[in-house]
């Protein structure tokens, strides 16, 4: 069976992702850009408080090598 999803907005994936160690390096619009130290990097849309497709929030959890149970 596959792995659920929790479901999150835009704050909450940045709240995980800074306790991670990931700083914001720069915005454009919506889209800022967050970087570690080493060298992983994601960018998260606000779009207020709407949620985060699950397909986008997969691909933020793969590009922070992070497990979903970070974002529960």
């Amino acid at each position: 069976m596959g792995e659920k999803f929790p479901v999150c907005s835009a704050g909450e994936v940045v709240k995980v992702i800074r306790q991670h160690g990931f700083v914001l390096s720069g915005q454009r619009g919506s889209h800022q850009k967050w970087r570690h130290p080493d060298g992983r990097m994601v960018i998260v849309a606000h779009h207020g408080s709407k949620s985060i497709p699950i397909g986008t929030l997969k691909s933020i959890i793969e590009g922070a090598r992070l497990t979903t149970d970070d974002f529960r």
